[in-house]
């Protein structure tokens, strides 16, 4: 927040030139000349004062200095029985009286400096407390350039316009606005406040589009001029950043020309807030300027001591003392961090003294004497003290962080309406804007993400509630200028024209229907871009935007990435993409034809199962079953006839176990899928007509040395060179279908081309005109589509794009592109045998299903076996009475002899054996 100063105070240099010229006219108090100088009065510690009294923030900050003062002598706890005394020194609104007095200030023993509020004097004060280390402590000086590094004793006691501004930039962002216009004072505290309100507003992709700066002191008439000028541009959103004396003629103008009415967008920083608290009255007729203004003012954390103060505070306005402002609280508090540091430094040790400094000594007779302005020994020390003070003030709490300004940065978000003012919201650098107090968000996890931003509903000017558009088309005279490719092929999508529009096609009908749905008026005007000879390059076209020569380029324009860099584009309205069109030739039937629907693997496979599922089937009915017993030559033939049998289910075997029947009805079903499988794909092949081409996709195009055919003005150009590092030699411009036609017959051999690599609808109208005489081949291997180009951060390009959806939903965007283009495809699909071919990988899990049943059925047939031989023994041989019993048992017949018997045999033998044991068991 600053005062309103004269023309010249702003500059640093001529400051310090008028601080010289103040050093020789003005005498200087006599000091005695010895080595230190202690204060006369011991147990009064003087502190100066110095703003502009009679000023807006003046007339809160003294009331308020003096009230601190007054608690802080009556506090026996502070300062050992020291008292405070402050000495005000005012301003009057001059950098050169300022500096005056500055300098008289520094006469009086002061140990620091409570002020100025004006950022140009605050930045040649700083210069002079660095030479003599006496800490200024500065209440309403919010330049961000005041660097805690180029002046150490400046200590800023209220918040910097840094972070005002990167507020001001969320507010932007929040309601998705992209441009603003800067109003603002031209000194110290205005540009440098823009300047980072510049830096902000680019990281959210926003920016100012105009500087509108005045000088310190304009006219009303000045103003006027300025204000009438800003209202013929492009922008309604306005950054109001000026001195609070000044600030209110840009609303008092701003009314008279009818810039507070619908559609309008005013922010004013923290200045406004301060002026409409220190008014003792509401006035209607100021309050009527300023209806649906958005304001921030410094967050002053609600406490006892604050209502406390407030209610002190209005009991002296009835002594002609102003209304209480946000500066009010912060010079308050600076005088009690002045006492809090200086109780700490009084009880560690130190004493108030002063000494000569050795580089000021007078030369030659001057009379400047520059030896009587001694040095504040204590000075270090007590910055020190002061920026490591932590206490909570009327403002909340006091504590700086490593740059030497206060933490937690806060302002309320307010929105002026009626007599007053509500609150919509806050701001903080920790959480952005939130409609909850920073001090609950403090206690959260931070979280700026702007999807958290959140506000209430503001009345904007015009007592309207709905977002303003924030822009509206410059008020000159001058329509929106359309730059549009002269094309001279594949004019349906857009070419020249004699009637009104001066042009036609598939993409003006939609850009002239997208417009139609704006909710406002958008007068253009076509311009033809190209010599109508040859396709212009769109690349050149989209750089005519960029250099301002066009606003937009309307027409077929591929959204490419290296044209996203430099414009923006609308939604696309086409999808696109590169394919590869080539000539192509009917494949001829050959005679090993039915091999083709099976890959080599599928075969090998399916054979092995074939005979795997018969020799199971074989091993699990030749022990029960007579047709799978017989020689070996004839249980081999068996395997095989049942096996392959089996694929056109004629086998003339029955099975008679539980177990072959499992696996065969499991088999049968695998060989009806593959069957139908078989029978499907081959059926294909033989009757679907099949074309091949030599060129079979990108891969294969790459790899040739063959010419490729590209079109006039294309991106494909550079995306082949740049992208596919395919050399420029094998590369050919083609104008039109017909040399399109032209070059694919010919081929490469005869001086034509291979292929052509264009975009999609290209193409597809090209084939269609040619009644499919060409083909596509392989995929479309990139992905894009085609949009409206427009300058960076050009609004028009957002509301297009939502008319474009728009377009697409209610069905026009379809219609459109059927009056202009042919709904005829031609069949993309070549004969891929290879590709088209059953693999392994559609059937294995048939092919699991089989197997598994399979092992399960022989794993309970081999362990059922391996039971019945363990009993299986053979039968003793008989023999004679008078004979001995043989006195050893024959052995066991051979597992394989085993397997080959007969299960009747298995079983009746081993019925037999136990017949045997149960008579031996019985006998005596």
């Amino acid at each position: 927040m600053e005062v309103n100063l004269t023309a010249g105070s702003g500059r640093v240099f001529m400051a310090g030139v008028l601080l010289l010229i103040f050093c020789i006219w003005v005498p200087i108090l006599g000091r005695a000349q010895n080595a230190s100088v202690s204060s006369s009065a011991a147990n009064v510690v003087n502190i100066g004062a110095v703003f502009t009294l009679n000023s807006f923030i003046g007339r809160a900050a003294q009331p308020a200095i003096l009230a601190a003062i007054d608690d802080v002598n009556s506090d026996s706890s502070i300062l050992e029985g020291r008292k405070l005394n402050v000495i005000f020194q005012d301003t009057n609104c001059s950098g050169f009286l300022g500096t005056v007095e500055a300098l008289q200030l520094m006469e009086k023993d002061v140990v620091a400096i409570i002020g100025p509020q004006s950022s140009g004097i605050a930045h040649v004060m700083s210069h002079v407390v660095n030479e003599f280390h006496i800490p200024l402590l500065s209440f309403g000086a919010t330049d961000p350039t005041l660097s805690a590094l180029q002046f150490p004793y400046f200590l800023r006691t209220t918040q910097s316009d840094y972070y005002q501004m990167y507020a001001i930039a969320d507010l932007v962002d929040f309601f998705e606005w992209r441009e603003v216009i800067a109003i603002f004072v031209d000194d110290d505290y205005g540009r440098n406040g823009i300047s980072v309100l510049g830096d902000a507003l680019a990281k959210k992709r926003a920016k100012i589009s105009y500087k509108a700066a005045f000088t310190p002191g304009a006219t009303k008439n000045e103003i006027s001029d300025l204000l009438a000028g800003v209202n013929l541009m492009e922008s309604r959103v306005f950054v109001v950043h000026v001195n609070p004396d000044s600030g209110l003629y840009i609303f008092s103008v701003a009314k008279v020309l009818g810039m507070l009415n619908n559609g309008y967008v005013w922010i004013a920083t923290d200045w406004l807030p301060s002026v409409l608290d220190s008014s003792e009255t509401v006035d209607p007729d100021q309050m009527n300027q300023l209806q649906g203004v958005v304001a921030l003012r410094h967050h002053i954390p609600d406490s006892d001591r604050k209502k406390s103060f407030t209610s002190r505070w209005n009991k002296l306005k009835n002594k002609g003392i102003s209304g209480l402002n946000s500066y009010a609280f912060y010079a308050y508090d600076s005088v009690s961090l002045v006492a809090h540091a200086l109780d700490v430094f009084f009880k560690e040790g130190g004493n108030i003294s002063f000494s000569s400094d050795p580089k000021l000594h007078d030369t030659n007779g001057s009379k400047l004497q520059l030896s009587t302005l001694h040095t504040f020994d204590g000075g270090q020390k007590l910055l020190q003290t002061l920026i490591t003070t932590n206490f909570t003030g009327l403002s909340g709490q006091i504590q700086f962080d490593l740059e030497k300004n206060l933490i937690h940065p806060a302002y309320d978000v307010l929105n002026i309406g009626g007599t007053g003012f509500r609150r919509i919201g806050y701001w903080s650098n920790y959480s952005g804007l939130s409609v909850i107090t920073p001090e609950i968000l403090y206690t959260r996890p931070p979280n700026t993400s702007s999807s958290n931003h959140h506000l209430y509903s503001v009345i904007w000017p015009g007592e309207i509630t709905a977002k303003p558009r924030g822009w509206v088309f410059p008020n000159n005279g001058k329509p929106l200028r359309i730059g549009v490719p002269d094309r001279v092929s594949f004019k349906d999508f857009v070419a020249r024209d004699k009637g009104p529009l001066g042009v036609r096609g598939y993409c003006i009908d939609i850009f002239e229907a997208a417009v139609n749905l704006l909710p406002y008026a958008v007068p253009h005007t076509y311009m033809l871009y190209g010599n109508g000879l040859r396709n212009p390059s769109y690349d050149d076209l989209v750089s005519q935007v960029v250099g301002n020569k066009f606003d937009a380029a309307v027409g077929d324009i591929t959204i490419v990435t290296n044209r996203t860099r430099i414009v923006d584009f609308t939604q696309p309205f086409m999808e696109s993409g590169l394919v590869i069109v080539a000539t192509v030739k009917e494949t001829k039937s050959s005679p090993w034809a039915f091999l083709k629907p099976f890959t080599v693997q599928m075969w090998c496979v399916t054979g092995a199962f074939f005979i795997f599922v018969g020799a199971v089937v074989w091993i699990l009915e030749h022990r029960i079953n007579q047709e799978f017993r017989g020689p070996p030559s004839q249980q081999l033939i068996t395997i095989f006839w049942f096996s392959f049998s089996t694929m056109f289910f004629s086998h003339r075997e029955n099975t008679v176990s539980t177990l072959g029947r499992l696996v065969l009805i499991i088999w049968l079903f695998v060989v009806l899928i593959i069957n139908s499988s078989y029978t499907a794909s081959l059926t294909s092949i033989l009757t679907v007509q099949q074309l091949t081409s030599r060129i079979e996709g990108i891969d294969s195009l790459i790899s040739s040395n063959d010419k490729i055919g590209v079109q006039d003005g294309s991106f494909a150009w550079n995306y082949l060179i740049e992208e596919l590092n395919i050399p420029v030699s094998r590369l050919v411009h083609l104008k039109d279908q017909e040399e399109y036609a032209d070059a694919l017959r010919l081929g490469p051999k005869e001086g034509g081309v291979a292929a052509i690599v264009d975009e999609l609808p290209y193409i597809q109208v090209f084939l269609a005109k040619l009644n499919c005489a060409f083909r596509i081949v392989g995929q479309e291997f990139t992905k894009s589509g085609w949009g409206f180009a427009f300058q960076r951060d050009s609004p028009l390009a957002v509301d297009l794009s939502t008319a474009i959806l728009q377009l697409s939903e209610n069905g026009e965007l379809q219609r459109i592109h059927d009056k202009w283009l042919s709904n005829k495809e031609c069949s993309s699909q070549l004969s891929q045998v290879d590709e088209n071919r059953l693999s392994l990988s559609s059937f294995w899990g048939l092919f699991l299903i089989s197997g598994i049943a399979c092992f399960v059925a022989l794993t309970v047939f081999f362990f059922r076996t391996f039971c019945q031989y363990r009993r299986y023994g053979p039968e003793e041989k008989e023999e004679d009475d008078n004979e001995i019993d043989s006195p050893r048992r024959p052995p066991r017949p051979g597992c394989l002899v085993f397997i080959d018997k007969k299960e009747e045999e298995i079983k009746e033998a081993l019925k037999r054996k136990d017949s045997k044991q149960r008579a031996s068991n019985s006998t005596p």
